[in-house]
């Protein structure tokens, strides 16, 4: 099964190491979170995953190749995707010509990008906004459009930042009925976010990060009856409620994201 892992990974700046050997690793099917506090470390290893950062040393696999100097371009062609914290819609677009403008790198013809547009708008409900300018989008609009884009060139990851940043709670469980369902067609999904509960009740398991190091890594359950967990990051008064998830989680990856039909339009081959 395909996976992506990152093998001793160390950053330094200015002689201070802000990330000390850390190894996670992700495999298609599944969703596992990044978590920490400011400064523990865990943004600038996201970053090196997703390829905005140089690793000092260490190495991230996307199955058995090296891809540690490969540019993000390159990483998307082999199904990387990745969705910023920031918007990185065009703000003066519509939602379609915003979907549309990935569309048209791909390999695909006009009549399969009209197709694949029609099906995007679709999956991630938005295609009664089709015609919306970009900027009058709420915060949960935005992000399925984003989503949308990303999902563009089929990959078989996908790299949340801050997905639930700036939208309101029904909006985030919406974003994470879609999440189940990319995780329903197969994709592997990587989820950094502070939105602590929001991020551990949709994820199979996750990393904590403290000092740059991986302090603990388990499923939701795990980790916040941790007294470690509690101690360093969640707090002594943490509590959570997780009523309803799985059914959610069920009835969600049933649903699904068709698989793509085609593997052939991520770009060039590398």
């Amino acid at each position: 099964m395909a996976r992506i892992s990152t093998e001793n990974l160390v950053k330094e700046y200015g002689g201070r190491r802000v990330v000390d050997r850390v190894n996670i690793e992700l495999s298609k099917g599944e969703i596992v979170g990044l978590l920490g506090a400011n400064g523990a470390g865990k943004s600038t290893t996201f970053n090196m995953v997703v390829g905005l950062i140089r690793p000092t040393s260490g190495v991230i696999h996307y199955e058995d190749r090296d891809i540690t100097a490969m540019p993000m371009h390159m990483r998307a062609r082999l199904g990387v995707g990745y969705l910023a914290q920031d918007m990185s819609i065009f703000r003066k677009l519509s939602v379609e010509d915003n979907i549309r403008s990935i569309l048209q790198t791909t390999g695909l013809t006009r009549v399969e990008q009209k197709a694949r547009l029609e099906r995007l708008l679709a999956e991630l409900g938005v295609e009664h906004l089709r015609k919306s300018i970009a900027y009058t989008l709420s915060g949960g609009e935005r992000r399925r459009v984003e989503i949308a884009r990303a999902l563009v060139h089929e990959p078989d990851f996908i790299l949340l930042d801050e997905p639930f940043s700036g939208v309101d709670p029904k909006a985030v469980e919406e974003l994470q009925d879609i999440i189940f369902q990319m995780q329903g067609r197969g994709l592997g999904v990587l989820i950094t976010d502070h939105n602590v509960r929001e991020t551990l009740s949709v994820t199979d398991r996750a990393y904590i990060i403290f000092e740059g190091r991986v302090m603990l890594s388990g499923t939701c359950e795990e980790l916040v009856n941790s007294p470690e967990a509690r101690k360093y990051y969640l707090g002594e008064r943490f509590t959570m409620d997780t009523t309803g998830v799985e059914e959610r989680k069920v009835t969600a990856r049933a649903k699904g994201i068709p698989a793509p039909v085609s593997q052939n339009d991520r770009g060039a081959d590398i």
